[in-house]
């Protein structure tokens, strides 16, 4: 009987193998290495092409994300950016080798969320969703393949394979533009890396799915990336104020106490973050409320939300043997535990359903605003292996490339459902998640690293948070605590420490004025976060994006040394850690020990953004701002929405009095953007957009608004404009 049953199995086996390779016999795999792909344009400066037949799921199939095309049709046409004869690919032993051309002097960005480079060539890496770890190698939270070049051009590989990437390491022999050959005996010249002019790929899969961006420059380029993963998102207004993760065994008494700080030492607050505790059983969880902790709730929440907070819960998605819905969500989940936990696979629409009812019942229909969803990333020791399957089919390298972006899908799914946006953390994203309201994190904490993740971010479709955990000295702590009021999410994750606002009284009134100034900047920074969604700008984005920004890496030659530097090679330096929020105002950070730190300015006047004076034009300057002031810099014509200091977001409100500042003397529009801050109705056009315009009027600058888009929603009645430069 046991002979039999093997002998079906191998037969229903040997019948797939047949009949997926017939289906592959009717399209011969392309082997041959000087074979050229066919591109087919979809939208204006986007092509695709296809090599042999590309699996089903793919890291934008797996979340159903569409191109944005009603955008995406709106750009200008663009001719096709590289010569189509110099792309290469062919498929051998079941790996698909791609190779792209590159110039001697062009530059490569992205290619996933690097913590150290912002330049990547010279760079071999694996893109592996992982935790990162400290080192530039590939395994990381967002380890997205797509790449930006300098000219002007972007590549996606939509795979959810790992990926090995060579970019500019690779010398072939039959070059077109080969190195200059050198004696390294006689000749001080000589390179132990002669140049590449190639960027080399390898996808461990028979087919694979390519698409070409093209645009005017590296920030439309990425746009057209954007709409074509699905465009951006605007956050609730809530999700713009101020985060307080609480430490993880925290009850609902506690919870109030940590509130009462924040109002009694006049501290904004907007959300506050509930960790493992709140669950009856974590690591894995149930997503069930500890009654111990939390007796009721629903009263529970209700009273925050009457004082204004949101409350946002953590989770790992592992479902635990004591959870209610273990037995009936056991089948859909993978051959692999996590933690002793179950795996649900989420492209299974019946371990949707029970995760989903699950949660409304738990906790969105008790009131909770969001979620931080944890450890969807890594360790390998932590989570399954790639041997693991799971019911759809799919094993656990796709799932382990997708899972993060799974998560996001079906979290915002239920927010969606009830017409209540939300804004959470999250630990894996990828390709496809563009349009999620979710912001990465993790558990490194180097502060200059944050800064290079931050401006990596804008490369990869995805945003990131450099949240403040803990301090060396007080001034570490507000240099921090800066560098998160201009992120995406102002974030203190105080989970192990308990750490607050005022933990380092010495700088306490730092901390104070840069959070405010935050919510002051929030009507700025909504209208940034709207051409997010309307035309796939990043809200914080590279200088490589900013036009003008023209910088050349610096080389500085190693000394040669036999057993340190036996090879003698060059140390580059690159502009990791400034960076735009928005399109006018450049962020410097400064960190522990630093009294002053270099600033590059793009082309055109800049002002400083406390005083309004001039301070250069496409030059390098020295910022010497005390622990008071984070270095901000404003272009020439920056116009600056801002309101008065507030605690919470329920205070801005229909009332609401605008101070609009103005930097230098150039003419230049702004468009200020508002909608009602918590539904999904600006998906459907309901939102409002006035023209901040500014022009000289009889020798001297003048401020008018206009209309541009009517809506129901307008938060602002008195606006002042503010000249600031005189």
């Amino acid at each position: 009987m046991k002979i039999i049953r093997i002998s079906s199995i191998l037969i229903f086996t040997l019948c797939l193998f047949l009949s997926c390779n017939k289906k592959e016999g009717a399209k011969p795999l392309i082997t041959d290495i000087n074979n050229n792909p066919n591109w087919t344009q979809k939208f204006p400066g986007v092509w695709e092409t296809s090599v042999n037949t590309p699996s089903e799921v793919n890291l934008l199939s797996a979340v159903e994300a569409k191109p944005r095309a009603e955008v995406l049709k709106t750009f200008s046409e663009e001719s096709f950016p590289v010569e189509k004869s110099e792309i290469k690919v062919y498929t051998k032993n079941g790996k698909t080798h791609i190779r792209f051309p590159l110039d001697d002097k062009e530059q490569i960005y992205g290619l996933g969320l690097n913590f150290k480079t912002v330049h990547q060539r010279g760079r071999i890496m694996k893109l592996h969703m992982d935790h990162y770890t400290g080192r530039d190698e590939g395994r990381t939270h967002a380890p997205t393949p797509f790449f930006a070049s300098s000219k002007g051009y972007g590549v996606l590989i939509n795979s959810a394979k790992y990926i090995d990437v060579y970019v500019g390491t690779g010398v072939t022999k039959d070059s077109k533009n080969p190195a200059e050959s050198r004696d390294r005996n006689t000749s001080k010249n000589w390179n132990p890396r002669p140049k590449s002019d190639n960027l080399e790929l390898i996808v461990p899969d028979n087919g694979v799915e390519i698409v070409m961006f093209s645009g005017k420059d590296v920030q439309e380029t990425v746009q057209r990336f954007n709409l074509y993963c699905g465009g951006g998102f605007v956050p609730p207004k809530w999700g713009l104020g101020f985060w307080q993760r609480t430490p993880t065994l925290y009850d609902e008494h506690a919870v109030q106490e940590e509130v009462d700080g924040f109002t009694k030492n006049n501290f904004p607050l907007d959300v506050v973050g509930l960790e493992p505790g709140w669950h009856s059983k974590s690591y894995p969880c149930t997503f069930e409320w500890d009654k111990t902790r939390f007796p009721n709730p629903d009263a529970f929440v209700n009273k925050m939300t009457n004082q204004g907070i949101r409350l946002n819960s953590w989770i790992n998605p592992f479902v635990s043997p004591s959870a209610s819905i273990f037995e009936s969500i056991k089948p859909y989940t993978g051959t692999h535990t996590v933690w002793t936990g179950i795996v649900p696979d989420f492209t299974m629409p019946e371990a949707i359903k029970i995760m989903s009812d699950h949660f409304q019942k738990e906790v969105i229909s008790k009131g909770v605003s969001g979620l931080k969803i944890d450890e969807v990333d890594g360790y390998d020791v932590w989570l399954w292996p790639d041997s693991a399957q799971f019911p759809s089919g799919l094993d656990g390298e796709m799932m382990r490339s997708i899972y993060g972006s799974l998560v996001q899908k079906w979290s915002t799914d239920m927010y969606r459902k009830i017409n209540q946006r939300t804004y959470g953390l999250v630990r894996a994203s990828n390709v496809g998640s563009v349009s999620y309201p979710y912001v990465i994190y993790n558990d490194y904490y180097r502060h200059q690293d944050f800064i290079t993740a931050l401006i990596n971010s804008s490369f990869t479709g995805t945003l990131w948070t450099p949240e403040v955990r803990s301090s060396g000295s007080p001034e570490d702590w507000i240099r921090r605590m800066q560098s998160v009021c201009f992120s995406p999410m102002a974030m203190l994750n105080a989970w192990a420490d308990g750490t607050k606002p005022w933990s380092y009284p010495e700088v306490y009134k730092y901390c104070q004025d840069v959070a405010f100034l935050r919510m002051q900047l929030l009507p700025y920074i909504y209208s940034t976060f709207s051409e997010y969604y309307l035309k796939g700008i990043p809200p914080f984005r590279a200088m490589a994006m900013e036009e003008g920004f023209s910088f050349n890496e610096v080389v500085e030659d190693g000394e040669l040394s036999s057993t340190n530097n036996p090879y003698k090679e060059a140390v580059k330096k690159e502009i990791k850690d400034q960076y735009m929020m928005g399109e006018s105002i450049l962020v410097a950070p400064m960190f522990a020990d630093q009294k002053t730190r270099t600033v590059v300015l793009p082309k055109g006047k800049w002002f400083d953004f406390y005083t309004g004076a001039y301070v250069g034009d496409g030059e390098i300057i020295t910022a010497s701002h005390g622990l008071d002031k984070i270095p901000l810099y404003v272009k020439d014509g920056a116009i600056i929405p801002m309101m008065k200091q507030i605690k919470n977001t329920s205070e801005w409100t229909p009332q609401t009095d605008l101070e609009v500042r103005v930097y230098g003397s150039k003419s230049h529009e702004f468009v200020l953007y508002d909608d009602d801050g918590e539904s999904f109705d600006y998906e459907k056009g309901e939102y409002t957009q006035k023209v901040l315009s500014t022009s000289i009027v009889s020798g001297k600058l003048n401020g008018t608004i206009k209309d541009l888009k009517d809506g129901k929603s307008w938060s602002y009645r008195n606006l002042r404009w503010n000249f600031m430069s005189k």
